[in-house]
């Protein structure tokens, strides 16, 4: 923008000195400019394209008066373009832009160089032309006004950018967002001060970005949130290329991913409810994503299904739930956060599609956590009290919620209810002990015929326990750790006489990596839960994941190897290898996949004598990207010969031993790592069986019909 183009400056009463240095730069850009009062909006911008209200004072209650409002909404409505800047990104709401403000509105006092972390997914973005980083420091001291969301989201708006400080991310304080309306809104509560002194280059910055802004916003439409299942799976294609990115283990169409929620057949198809942030690869303001699918392989985007609504019991945040059907009425019951507290809440369907969700007006339905317990509090929580299983017994609901008892450890509280509204506390389940962890999340128990499996998840380890249920304990008789790798909060689906389990596979590469990567989290493959003939646990891949081969590749595997290493011709980043291997008389058998040619990038998994198997990560990522540490998982002797499953689909390594251990890994090799070797280690191992297979992606895309498509997100 320059010459031709008027921007009106919106200004109440004598300018600010901060004003004023705006004024005065917006003039050194050779704009056409003329200055307006809030009041003043309409007639006086008569011929303004652009529209920026750059505010540093506080938004009293008589800033904007109705008229002045609906002059605002007029010169959107006609194809202006507004930029909202420090506090006047707060007035949105009271312009009638979004109903959820920021949340935090203040003064910043800065110290080193801070600005905007731009999105990847928007790294196209017309208002950062003039960068080659999405790192843009344009403020490195003072007292700054901000805005910024932190705790919660925007309803219609799209966040662009959060806020980087000192050279760290900081990707919860979101400062940049934008709005579709008339010629398009944004909103920048970052640090652009215009009166405050700063360094040549981070002051070249705030003028590029404050230039690139105001000629974003009259040049068009702005992003708005994503919503229909359409818009969801557009955003996929700006990741199809990111050789980590799994193929056929699900992920977020972009941003976060966390939790599996709400599992459930529904007239005939598999849904799946997932932890969601909008705003960005970061654990943040979480809603509940879906997704759809036939056959339990291929998965189609849906719009989001639960939000948080403003005063509310879900205002921040609508947590890890579950779903179930309540004599034809799909139920979800999750946890609502609200401040320090979270509590549980619940929410039906009239949808057949699952795709709208009503809020109850009762919520929460559990006012408060039971008192007779020590009930841990901590730094962030009032109480540690939330996720829910639930199931029907004999006519009555229950359901476990995952807690901690300070000096002793995680619980399961039980409680029981004759309609999901009015619960009785029982007391706790069970209650753990040393080395079982302060708190306990996402417990579910499983009913597995002569005896009953209860899983949590203590920050560390899923953690199960298989025994019964009596007066409402339960009775351990063995327990164990379901997966021995990067593996969390699992939750099942009750499919005929089957139990399905998907967990998330939180990454391992830090928070820059999986911001620059533009999405965050991946699920399990669906894995079959039951009881061995002995009472023991197995776990296997569900039978329709066979369905996802594609090919069989050559390998041609010597049937007894030694010390020389055997390169298969093969190799690639969505493959399904299966052996059985004997030691004989060698200390280990070693499976190398995502190797280098050089073979100094490689991912070593190793079965040994001492009954080990073990992901050895310190060789995985020439570039440090991921963790290094090493996993392992007990392998008991009767386990011998090994057979094993190994999934390799972008960066995760999914293993399965013998039916019965899980070990599941993360890894970020570089794109052309593709290699597959194997080798014997201190004697030789007969290999009796080796297939390698390609498999093909399990991600859709939507193709109903545009009104089938769209969703609105349930507040």
């Amino acid at each position: 923008m320059g010459h031709g183009t008027r921007v009106g400056f919106v200004c109440r009463g004598a300018p600010s000195d901060e004003q004023r240095a705006a004024l005065a730069w917006l003039e050194a850009q050779s704009f056409e400019t003329v200055r307006v009062s809030p009041a003043e909006v309409g007639a006086a911008t008569d011929g303004c394209d652009v529209l920026w209200w750059h505010r540093d004072a506080p938004l009293g209650d008589d800033v904007l008066s109705p008229g002045s409002v609906e002059a605002f909404e007029a010169f959107l409505e006609d194809g202006g373009g507004l930029l909202l800047t420090l506090r006047a990104m707060g007035a949105v709401d009271d312009l009638g832009i979004d109903p959820v403000a920021p949340d935090v509105v203040g003064t910043q006092s800065v110290a080193e160089p801070t600005g905007v972390l731009w999105r990847t997914l928007y790294d196209d973005h017309p208002a950062i032309a003039a960068f080659d980083s999405i790192r843009i420091p344009i403020c490195d001291r003072g007292a700054v006004p901000t805005a910024r969301y932190e705790s919660a989201v925007p309803t219609h708006g799209e966040v662009l950018a959060s806020t980087v400080r000192g050279g760290r991310d900081v990707p919860n304080e979101m400062t940049v967002v934008s709005w579709d309306r008339g010629g398009g809104v944004i909103g920048i509560g970052a640090p652009l001060a215009f009166d405050e002194p700063a360094d040549e280059s981070v002051a070249d910055a705030r003028s590029d970005l404050a230039s690139g802004c105001l000629s974003a916003v009259g040049s068009g439409d702005q992003p708005a949130r994503p919503k229909t299942a359409d818009e969801l799976s557009a955003m996929r294609e700006a990741f199809a290329g990111d050789p980590a990115r799994p193929r056929y283990h699900f992920t977020p169409p972009a941003n976060w991913l966390n939790d599996p929620n709400g599992l459930i057949r529904w007239n005939g198809r598999y849904h799946l409810f997932y932890q969601y942030n909008p705003a960005g690869p970061f654990h943040n303001a979480i809603h509940w994503g879906h997704a759809v699918s036939d056959d339990l392989l291929h998965w189609t985007d849906e719009p989001i299904a639960l939000a948080p609504s403003p005063d509310s019991p879900d205002r921040d945040g609508c947590w890890s739930g579950c779903a179930v059907d309540d004599d034809g009425t799909p139920t979800i019951l999750y946890t609502g956060g609200d401040g320090r507290w979270q509590l549980p809440c619940l929410a039906t369907s009239a949808d057949p599609d699952l795709r709208s969700w009503e809020k109850d007006p009762g919520n929460p339905v559990i006012e408060e956590p039971p008192s007779d317990l020590d009930l841990l509090s901590t730094e962030h929580w009032e109480i540690e009290f939330r996720d829910h299983a639930v199931w029907r017994d004999d006519g009555t609901w229950y359901q476990v919620i995952g807690s901690g008892i300070s000096d002793r450890g995680g619980t399961a509280l039980l409680y029981a209810s004759p309609d999901l509204r009015e619960w009785e506390y029982r007391g706790p389940l069970l209650t753990g002990d040393d080395g079982h962890g302060a708190v306990w999340e996402c417990p579910e128990l499983l009913d597995l015929g002569d005896r009953s499996l209860l899983h949590v998840s203590n920050y560390e380890d899923v953690v199960y326990f298989i025994g019964g249920v009596d007066d409402g304990e339960f009775d351990v008789a063995h327990r164990g750790v379901l997966d021995h790798g990067d593996f969390y909060a699992p939750q099942s689906l009750r499919d005929g006489d089957r139990y399905l389990t998907w967990g998330w596979l939180p990454e391992t590469r830090g928070t820059a990596a999986q911001w620059d990567a533009g999405w965050s989290g991946a699920l399990s493959l669906p894995r079959v839960l039951s009881l061995g003939a002995d009472g023991r646990l197995r776990q296997r891949p569900a039978a329709e994941v066979d369905r996802l081969r594609q090919r069989r590749l050559s390998t041609a595997v010597p049937s007894v190897l030694d010390e020389a290493r055997h390169a298969l011709e093969a190799g690639g980043r969505t493959l399904e290898i299966e052996l059985e291997v004997s030691l004989e008389d060698a200390s280990a058998f070693e499976l190398s996949v995502f190797e280098s040619a050089d073979r100094e990038e490689r991912t070593a998994v190793r079965y040994t004598r001492e009954n080990e198997l073990i992901v050895d990560r310190s060789e995985s990522s020439r570039e440090g990207v991921g963790a290094t540490d090493a996993q392992r998982m007990p392998v008991t002797p009767y386990d011998e010969p090994l057979s094993l499953r190994a999934f390799l689909d972008g960066s995760v390594i999914e293993l399965y031993a013998n039916d019965r251990h899980c070990l599941t890994s993360r890894v970020y090799p570089a794109a052309n790592s593709t290699g597959v070797s194997v080798a014997a280690e201190g004697g030789r191992a007969t290999v009796s069986a080796f297939e390698a297979r390609e498999l093909e992606s399990a991600i859709t895309p939507a193709t109903r019909p545009a009104s089938a498509a769209a969703g609105t997100e349930s507040q």
